[in-house]
C-alpha cells in the first residue's frame, strides 16, 4: 500500500530503490506516528471535520496499534512502503471510509516531520539523562581520586603534576558543555510541523494550536515553509550536538586505552571487562572502550554526511531528505548504548599507585620548583633560568618537599561548583 497510490503499478525495480530499508528504520518512529495521528483525529473532531464519533473510533484503533507497537508485535510487511501506509491500512481494514479520513488535512511530508521531531524531542530527553547519570558517576569518582597523583602530560611528554580528581572533573565539566547544546537542540525541534501538510499548508480550517498543545510541543512552527525546512535542518543541528558529546567519549576513550597501557600503567579495570588475545596469553585489551572510540567517530562524521544530502537543496520537499532518517536514527540509538556501556565500564576503573620516584618522571616537579624559588623572592625569569640550566646540566635534583601540593588537585568547593553548572 501507498498513501500516493495511482492508477498503475509502480515499476519493481523503481520501488525497491526508492522504498530503500524504509520500512526497518521506520519501527522506531511508529510509535510517534500513532501519537500524532491520535492528536491530528482530535483536532479534526473539533473542528467539525469529522465526527466524535468517528474520532473516537480512530483514536480506539490507534491505540490498539500503539499497543501492539509496545509489546512489539507491531511489523511493517513488504507490501507497505512505511509505517505511515501500515498504520493508515490498519485504520481502513477496521474502520472502513472513517480509517481513510484520517489523512485529511495532512500531507505524508508533515506526518514524517512531526513523528520524527516527537522521536527526537523524547530521545535527546533520554540522552540528556543518561549524560547527566555518567555525569554523577565521573564527580564521585574525582571526590574519592581527587588528591591521587596523575602524571599530566603535554605533547605526550611528562609535563606537571596532576592529579585522577582533576581529569575524571575535567571530563565531567566537558559533558555540560555537551549537555548545553543538547538542549540547544531539543529546544529546535520541540516546535510543531502538523498542519503544514506538504509544505504550503492546508485549505481545511484547521487548528494548528490544538495539535500543538495535544503533543506537548512547547510552541508552534507557524510558517509552514518554515516548518518543512526544518527537514534535514533538524538533522543537521542534531548531529553536530550528538557529534560534540561524541567527541568528548572518543577522548576520553583514547585517555583510557593509553593510561592502561603497561607505559603508562595508571589504571586498570577488572578482567571482566577486557578481552584477551589469541596468541598472546598475557594481554588485557580495553576492547570496549576502543569501540566506544570508533563508534563515537562515526557518530562525528553524520554531520559532514547530513550537511553533503541537503546543502544547496531549494526550499519545498525533496526525495533526499528520506536518506537523513537511517544514520540520524543510527547515532541516536548508538549514543545510548554507549553511555550506557560507558557509564557501566568507568564505575569499575582501577587507579593505580604512580611510582614519581620512576626516572621518566624526574622533571615533573620543575614548574613546582620555579614557583617555589618565586615565592622565595627570586624573580620568575631569573628561577626559570635557574632550573632551566640545572636541567641542562643534568644537576637537576627535584625537591618534591617545596611543591604546590595545589598543583594538579582539585578542592571541594570546585567539585561543588561544577555539581551546580549541570542544571
Amino acid at each position: 500500500m501507498k498513501l500516493w497510490k495511482k492508477q498503475f503499478n509502480l515499476d519493481k525495480a523503481i520501488e525497491n530503490f526508492t522504498v530503500g530499508n524504509d520500512r526497518e528504520i521506520d519501527i522506531h518512529i511508529a510509535k510517534y506516528d500513532v501519537i500524532a495521528s491520535k492528536a491530528h483525529a482530535k483536532m479534526l473532531a473539533s473542528v467539525d471535520i469529522i465526527s466524535n464519533e468517528e474520532a473516537e473510533n480512530l483514536i480506539k484503533e490507534l491505540d490498539h496499534l500503539l499497543l501492539q507497537i509496545e509489546n512489539n508485535q507491531f511489523n511493517i510487511e513488504n507490501d507497505f512502503e512505511d509505517v505511515h501506509s501500515k498504520i493508515e491500512y490498519e485504520l481502513t481494514k477496521k474502520l472502513g471510509d472513517t480509517g481513510k479520513k484520517i489523512h485529511t488535512a495532512r500531507s505524508r511530508n508533515d506526518q514524517v516531520l512531526v513523528a520524527l521531531q516527537l522521536y527526537y524531542k523524547n530521545e535527546l530527553q533520554v540522552i540528556i539523562n543518561k549524560v547527566k547519570t555518567l555525569f554523577n558517576t565521573l564527580i564521585q569518582l574525582a571526590e574519592i581520586h581527587q588528591e591521587k597523583l596523575l602524571p599530566g602530560y603535554t605533547h605526550l611528554q611528562v609535563a606537571m603534576p596532576s592529579s585522577f580528581g582533576l581529569w575524571f572533573s575535567a571530563y565531567a565539566e566537558t559533558l555540560i558543555d555537551d549537555v548545553d547544546l543538547l538542549k540547544a537542540t531539543l529546544k529546535i525541534v520541540d516546535q510543531n510541523p502538523l498542519g503544514s501538510a506538504a509544505g504550503y499548508g492546508s485549505s481545511f480550517p484547521i487548528d494548528r494550536s490544538f495539535t500543538t498543545k495535544e503533543l506537548e510541543f512547547s510552541t508552534l512552527k507557524y510558517n509552514v515553509v518554515a516548518a518543512q525546512m526544518a527537514r534535514g535542518k533538524n538533522e543537521r543541528i542534531l548531529s553536530s550536538s550528538l557529534g560534540n558529546l561524541a567527541n568528548t567519549l572518543s577522548k576520553f576513550s583514547m585517555d583510557i586505552c593509553l593510561y592502561m597501557s603497561q607505559n603508562f600503567g595508571f589504571i586498570s579495570f577488572p578482567d571482566e571487562l577486557t578481552t584477551g588475545s589469541s596468541i598472546m596469553p598475557h594481554k588485557k585489551n580495553p576492547d570496549v572502550f576502543e569501540l566506544i572510540r570508533g563508534k563515537c567517530n562515526q557518530i562525528q562524521a553524520i554531520q559532514t554526511e547530513m550537511l553533503l544530502i541537503t546543502n544547496n537543496l531549494p526550499s519545498g520537499y525533496h526525495r533526499d531528505f528520506q536518506l537523513l532518517k537511517e544514520n540520524t536514527i543510527k547515532a541516536i540509538e548508538n549514543t545510548k548504548t554507549i553511555l550506557d556501556i560507558f557509564n557501566y565500564s568507568i564505575q569499575q576503573i582501577i587507579v593505580k599507585d604512580v611510582n614519581i620516584n620512576d626516572e621518566k618522571y624526574k622533571y615533573l616537579f620543575t614548574v613546582d620548583n620555579i614557583n617555589s624559588l618565586v615565592t622565595e623572592g627570586m624573580p620568575f625569569r631569573e628561577a626559570y633560568l635557574k632550573i632551566s640550566n640545572e636541567v641542562e646540566n643534568k644537576t637537576y635534583f627535584p625537591d618534591t618537599s617545596k611543591k604546590h601540593t595545589h598543583i594538579g588537585s582539585i578542592d571541594n568547593l570546585s567539585l561543588e561548583e561544577i555539581k551546580g553548572k549541570i542544571g
